[in-house]
This record gives C-alpha cells, sequence and structure tokens, in this order.
C-alpha cells in the first residue's frame, strides 16, 4: 500500500502539473493493457504524469481512480478532460530530478 501524501505535497504537485502538457491520451481503446503499460512507463520516468480523454469521457470519473491503482500511483487531480497521476520513485532513480518536498 502506498504512503498518503499531505495536502501541501498534493498542492505541490497540483501546481506543477498545471504547467504540463498531457503526455497520453486515452483513445478508443481505452484503459488496455498497452495503455497502462504505457502509463506504467511515463510514470517510471516522470514523478508527474498528465493524461487527457480523447474517447471515454463520460466515465473519467471511474476510469481515473481505476487508472491509478492498477499503476500504484496517486491520482493527484482530475479536472474537465484531464487527469495527473505521481508514483514516487526511489530518491536513488534521478538525483539530478528530485521530487518536490513535503515540507
Amino acid at each position: 500500500m502506498m504512503e498518503p501524501l499531505s495536502s501541501s505535497q498534493i498542492s505541490k504537485f497540483k501546481s506543477t502539473a498545471q504547467l504540463l502538457e498531457p503526455m497520453l491520451k486515452v483513445g478508443k481503446a481505452g484503459l488496455s493493457d498497452g495503455f497502462i503499460r504505457s502509463v506504467d512507463t511515463a510514470l517510471a520516468l516522470h514523478p508527474l504524469v498528465k493524461i487527457k480523454f480523447s474517447e471515454f469521457k463520460e466515465q473519467k470519473k471511474e476510469l481515473a481512480p481505476q487508472l491509478a491503482a492498477q499503476t500504484s500511483s496517486h491520482l493527484i487531480m482530475r479536472v474537465g478532460n484531464v487527469m495527473v497521476l505521481h508514483r514516487p520513485r526511489p530518491a536513488a532513480a534521478n538525483p539530478k530530478n528530485p521530487e518536490p518536498s513535503g515540507d
């Protein structure tokens, strides 16, 4: 089970996510195995991943938490047709690009 994020961490991630462009789009295939693998790979490379719902817009409220659970990540926010996921990375994974601290 993942450690919950503090409200200050969530706020920092939300403000950082505002500047990001969506990396991935939920398309006609929905949350296929290939799409979940793509999200998992993106989370391994980036602490925050912004995803846009091009399809399945009516189901986004149900699909966003499902995708977070399937990728062992936190759902930081879902606004309109966009969602942002965060998965903590090991501290040694990328010392040049540390994650925002929870100060």
